[in-house]
């Protein structure tokens, strides 16, 4: 999960390079699966290393979506699709951060999952780490994102 329009640079690239390493590992790669931004990235860098991608669209848009997702799931549901995005996945990552991502987290944490922070914003770290102090892991890299993933995943089998 990660900003659209507004990520940064560096957002977009520790996005390719998760969507890689997402990749290597054999996992699915699910986003919001747009052409902008971090989710645009991620599917780039999961291609690039031979993934499977899942889209879920906040519209009936397909031309909106990203050249790298296999598979585009259209909602029409706007922003309520971020329930969606986060229910589907075992583990969830917010790599940068932005309103749409700040749901998505808030949701995820709702429901009880645990949420990678892998973003420079100090303020969105304290916020959801004062929220759900045992649920919220952070990460500085790609790697060490997939390193808390695969623990993560460990003790949701």
């Amino acid at each position: 999960m990660g900003p659209g329009e507004k990520a940064t640079a560096k957002e977009r690239e520790n996005a390719y390079q998760l969507g890689r390493l997402i990749a290597r590992e054999g996992w699915v790669l699910l986003s919001g699966g747009r052409n902008a931004g971090v989710m645009d990235a991620a599917n780039k860098g999961a291609k690039a290393s031979g993934g499977l991608t899942v889209g879920i669209l906040p519209s009936d848009n397909f031309e909106a979506v990203s050249e790298a997702v296999d598979i585009a799931i259209a909602t029409d549901m706007g922003n309520a699709r971020n329930n969606i995005n986060v229910l589907s996945c075992r583990a969830i990552v917010a790599c940068g951060m932005g309103l749409g991502t700040a749901s998505e987290v808030a949701l995820a944490l709702k429901a009880g999952k645990s949420v990678i922070l892998f973003t420079d914003s100090q303020e969105s770290i304290k916020f959801f780490t004062n929220l759900a102090p045992k649920q919220v892991y952070l990460a500085d890299n790609p790697e060490t994102v997939i390193e808390i993933a695969k623990e993560i995943l460990s003790k949701s089998v």
